[in-house]
């Protein structure tokens, strides 16, 4: 793994004049919708930036299934706070965007869930409870290896009499496999939830993260679900079915709200959060990925070009890039999964997270109050602003720099955080 600082400015960014661009529908740019019958007609955005969290919330209804879920949950973190275990929550796999209450037709992506399933079971490996938050009927751990496949699960074994037994071919792999999912079965580290629309997802998402929030710095955030960009408010969505009779189809659609901010902010302010950004233009990776990391304040985000997202990762923090690639020998030959360098890099870093954020002085947890400090001032002539976010418990501080920004734009703040640290 390679790394370099990253000092250059960043540039400010851009707008599309409310043109939808992500990918849906296994290629077709956001901006048109393919309906029931295989057409395609235009939809437009119809505000310039996302509604708050909290206008969402409060406009739309939970699942039904959201006090079960919030009850499991709740149950396996403190099973796993007692046990002294951390617990690391997976997102995984694609949410839809239903057109219709009673939904026939949908907006959906093209995410199978394999970066997600395949994490898990690295995190499992390395000794982390999972809380695997996946779309309904995308890969899971373990079972990935098997479902989704081109060849029929049925092709795996073969009659015995009155029995079947699996083909010799394939048993030394299953074996290993089943082993390890009973091994996790009877350790009760793996939890599944499932979602479907964006709704599910933001909902579970909050209800998850206020439970986990007492975890506090022991636990992670893997954010590796591709989440609709752009959603149908519930008021607008028709109860029934949309006729093609009707003809041209015209959808206004509001972008889904920028969860991390509530996420990092309010619901889970000391956990180790990874979000991911995919990008077809390597170019633009760098630049969006320190964007969100100023915007939103959480710790590290994974970038991935989509053509090559199998073999190579960037990991983006506020001053550093660090690069994971396998080489053609070990993807091609090895079948070295890259997931398997990431979840220990991230691991290590967590850990560093912890050391750095949940121990001060005498090695006591840091506990208690958590507190925001603005620190305003002029380090070597240029204005710098810090919006830090502490907990004090006593004599016990644990200062942890959320995000941080100055006027000029540059990434390497090492002086100014040495300054603000002085402040303090």
């Amino acid at each position: 793994m390679t790394s370099h600082h990253l000092n250059q400015p960043i540039p400010q960014k851009s707008t599309i004049n409310g043109h939808l661009t992500s990918v849906i529908n296994g290629g077709m740019p956001e901006n048109y919708v393919r309906s029931f019958s295989g057409a395609s007609t235009p939809v437009s955005s119809s505000s310039p930036g996302p509604v708050s969290a909290e206008v969402y919330f409060a406009s739309h209804v939970a699942p039904k299934s959201l006090p079960d879920n919030a009850e499991k949950i709740r149950s396996f973190v403190d099973r796993h706070m007692h046990e002294g275990r951390r617990v690391v929550l997976v997102t995984s796999g694609g949410t839809t965007v239903p057109l219709e209450t009673q939904t026939v037709r949908f907006i959906d992506n093209f995410s199978a869930g394999t970066r997600g399933a395949t994490s898990a079971e690295y995190f499992l490996e390395e000794g982390y409870a999972v809380i695997f938050m996946h779309r309904q009927f995308s890969l899971q751990p373990y079972s990935r290896h098997y479902s989704h496949s081109r060849n029929c699960f049925l092709e795996f074994m073969e009659a015995d009499g009155d029995g079947i037994h699996v083909m010799p071919a394939y048993v030394e792999k299953m074996r290993a496999i089943l082993g390890k999912y009973r091994e996790t079965q009877k350790a009760g580290t793996l939890l599944t939830l499932d979602f479907v629309t964006v709704n599910d997802y933001l909902f579970l998402l909050r209800e998850a993260a206020r439970i986990i929030s007492k975890m506090d710095v022991h636990a992670m955030y893997y954010l590796a679900a591709a989440v609709s960009d752009f959603f149908i408010p519930a008021d607008r969505m028709s109860e029934h079915k949309i006729q093609s009779g009707d003809g041209q189809l015209s959808l206004t659609m509001e972008q889904v709200p920028k969860i991390l901010k509530p996420l990092v902010n309010d619901w889970t302010p000391k956990a180790f959060i990874i979000s991911f950004k995919l990008e077809t233009d390597e170019a633009l990776l760098p630049m969006k990925s320190l964007q969100a990391l100023k915007r939103y304040g959480h710790q590290i985000v994974i970038g991935n070009i989509l053509t090559t997202r199998k073999r190579v990762v960037k990991l983006i923090t506020h001053d550093e890039e660090s690069e994971i690639r396998l080489t053609q020998e070990e993807d091609e030959v090895q079948h070295i999964e890259i997931e398997s360098r990431i979840v220990p890099e991230l691991i290590r870093r967590h850990a560093e997270w912890i050391e750095a954020c949940g121990t001060r002085g005498d090695g006591d947890p840091v506990v208690g109050v958590r507190m925001k400090e603005i620190i305003e001032g002029t380090v070597e002539g240029t204005d710098v602003k810090f919006e830090v976010n502490k907990w004090s418990s006593g004599k016990n501080q644990c200062c942890c720099w959320k995000r941080w920004c100055s006027a000029c734009g540059t990434i390497d703040t090492g002086i100014a955080v040495g300054w603000a640290e002085g402040k303090r």
